[in-house]
């Protein structure tokens, strides 16, 4: 099923906003500063490119830092990529079989406006760690 839905997110979602995190990536990569912000961006974007089976989490030891740079990209691009994510998902929940991918979008906003301090792990590892059966 997973494989099913990945395809159909790549498709209809995925790939483009796939392009909009790698255009970020590369924006954010102009300057040395950016350059975190960038991997973040690309990193994120592979993920929206291939969500199902795959999962964020905290990333343990992420602090300060990790927070003054999610208000600058929360300022820069978050927002921007956000709005794709909620656009996409108002259009792909119109049909009955969007609405998975539709929710799949929205679920998606929380990491487009805050990346840093998150991993992305698949969805078994994750159960494994909280003694969940896959």
């Amino acid at each position: 099923m997973r494989l099913l839905l990945n395809l159909l997110w790549l498709v209809l979602a995925g790939f483009w906003m796939f392009l909009g995190y790698l255009l970020a990536g590369v924006l954010w990569c102009i300057t040395i500063i950016g350059i975190p912000f960038g991997i973040a961006s690309f990193r994120i974007g592979v993920f929206a490119l291939w969500p199902f089976g795959r999962t964020v989490v905290d990333k343990p030891g992420a602090g300060v830092g990790s927070a003054i740079g999610n208000v600058l990209w929360f300022i820069f691009s978050g927002i921007w990529l956000a709005i794709g994510h909620a656009f996409t998902g108002a259009l792909l929940c119109l049909t009955i079989i969007g609405i998975p991918l539709g929710l799949a979008n929205f679920k998606l906003i929380p990491v487009s406006l805050f990346p840093l301090g998150k991993d992305i792990v698949r969805t078994g590892d994750v159960n494994a760690a909280f003694g969940a059966r896959t």
